[in-house]
């Protein structure tokens, strides 16, 4: 009796786990009249970000009263559309509006036999499917907008029955705004105002924004922030200039200081505001992408991932000491020109940061500073080196077998993609004793190297899984693969 009670709820897990692998859904709906109830609605939750034929918007349509039927006649679409079993707009989880335009795009043309669609054609029937998905109940998770297209396409109509409609946002979780621009202004407001009349649950919230904008949409989006109970991650990117003022959108997070884990900024120049960082008790990843006047962010940290150009090593001096022991994942991209400073870089980590598990230090030279480094990472697991262009000394073999020798006893993945370093596979594994369990290599061109790999594989048992970026000669390909698995990139690269 138990387990019939519980089965809906087992199913719910089951199908949740499920719910980017659309074949393995659609083959559980076709199991059984139940099954089918249960899996359609995982199945239409995020129906236009999958890459499939556009025809499924057909099965919205079945809905429309007659004088939206006659949009489409006006548009030139002139199809009955049979009742559905279900009323799928009711189902929508995820909306991304480039995606919805896209694919409404594709749809008119699979409609159209003789002329290609308009644009005014396009917006009609987006708005006609906005307003299904408002009236028809569903409740967004994640939401994604391009404002710079929002006024053009969205009536006035849609603003009002979103405005009435307080459960289309109710439960929304991610929240992406792009785009805006000074001739949507008044439409983004009111969509703004909406948003934070009927969103209290958004746990992800990226904005990407011009340094330009009035301070009512800053202040508007300071609100957004403000109402939320649990902000979880924030990003905020500067498109063309560099964001300088912030007009409280930054000074806001000091609200969600109890949950705010995750913060992302780029093309921003920091300023005081920044501060109130400190004072997130529970952040511990930040991720910084071309920003000025880092030396203002003391935050300690469990993950710290920076990409500056450029990027003087001395400015985040102060976030590496103040992480200290907690620091466990790092990626640093630092400018060339400014190599003299590595070894304060290096130094820092060496003295403070001893329990990195994740290194990403591309650039970096083969040096007393730079061993000392990696020899004092007894925890490491993942190091990604790219971009070493050259190997100092009249003998760079002895540095690359210093290195193997070196690499901690917990290394299970090696990245030394666009580097030199592959050209010294054979000096490489013939001295490492690391357990490693993946490898990312730009080639592997000698018979020396590959019997090096090889014998790696026998003598550790512990390599499973290769990528080399050009592809192998025959010859070496079918002895490396008896012993591991050559896979693309994307399925072992490993990200901070």
């Amino acid at each position: 009796m138990s387990s019939k009670m519980f089965m809906p709820e087992l199913m719910e897990i089951v199908f949740n786990n499920l719910n980017n692998e659309i074949y393995s859904l659609y083959s559980c709906a076709l199991v059984s009249r139940h099954w089918c109830k249960m899996s359609i609605p995982f199945l239409w939750q995020n129906p236009f970000s999958f890459c499939q034929n556009p025809l499924f918007i057909s099965q919205y349509f079945s809905y429309l009263d007659e004088n939206e039927k006659s949009v489409l006649k006006e548009c030139g679409i002139n199809v009955k559309f049979p009742k559905t079993l279900f009323n799928y707009a009711k189902f929508l989880k995820v909306l991304d509006l480039t995606s919805l335009k896209t694919k409404v795009r594709e749809w008119i043309v699979s409609q159209l036999t003789d002329s290609k669609p308009q644009k005014s054609s396009i917006y009609l029937i987006i708005n006609l499917l906005f307003k299904l998905f408002v009236e028809s109940g569903a409740t967004l998770h994640k939401l994604d907008l391009d404002l710079y297209f929002y006024q053009e396409i969205i009536h006035p109509e849609i603003f009002y029955t979103l405005g009435r409609n307080e459960q289309f946002f109710s439960r929304l979780q991610d929240l992406s705004l792009d785009g805006i621009s000074e001739f949507n202004i008044e439409s983004v407001t009111v969509l703004l105002g909406i948003l934070e009349k009927n969103t209290t649950s958004i746990n992800v919230l990226k904005l990407e924004l011009y340094s330009d904008y009035i301070p009512r949409i800053f202040h508007a989006l300071e609100r957004i922030i403000k109402a939320q109970e649990q902000l979880r991650q924030f990003s905020l990117i500067g498109k063309e200039e560099y964001l300088k003022e912030f007009h409280g959108i930054i000074s806001s997070l000091e609200s969600q200081n109890e949950s705010l884990h995750e913060v992302t900024i780029g093309r921003c120049t920091c300023n005081t505001e920044f501060k109130v960082l400190m004072n997130c008790k529970n952040l511990g990843i930040l991720r910084i992408n071309d920003c000025g006047n880092l030396n203002i962010l003391e935050a300690s940290l469990n993950t710290l991932e920076i990409t500056c150009y450029p990027l003087y090593a001395s400015s985040i001096v102060p976030i590496l000491k103040k992480s200290g022991m907690l620091l466990q994942r790092l990626s640093i991209v630092l400018a060339g020109e400014h190599t003299q400073e590595k070894p304060v870089l290096l130094e820092t980590l060496k003295s403070f940061c001893p329990n990195i598990t994740y290194l990403n230090l591309p650039e970096v030279e083969f040096s007393t500073q730079f061993f000392g480094l990696i020899s004092n990472l007894q925890k490491l697991q993942f190091l990604t080196l790219w971009d070493i262009y050259d190997v100092p000394g009249d003998e760079p073999e002895k540095l690359i077998m210093q290195f193997a020798e070196l690499l901690p006893l917990t290394l299970q993945y090696l990245d030394l993609r666009n580097s030199c370093l592959s050209e010294y596979i054979d000096v490489l594994f013939n001295n490492c004793n690391a357990p490693l369990k993946y490898l990312l290599i730009d080639y592997l061109l000698t018979e020396k190297g590959a019997k090096a790999l090889i014998e790696f594989c026998i003598r550790r048992k512990t390599l499973n899984y290769v990528c080399i970026s050009i592809d192998l000669v025959d010859n070496l390909k079918k002895d490396i693969v008896k012993y591991v698995t050559l896979v693309p990139y994307n399925h072992i690269a490993v990200n901070c």
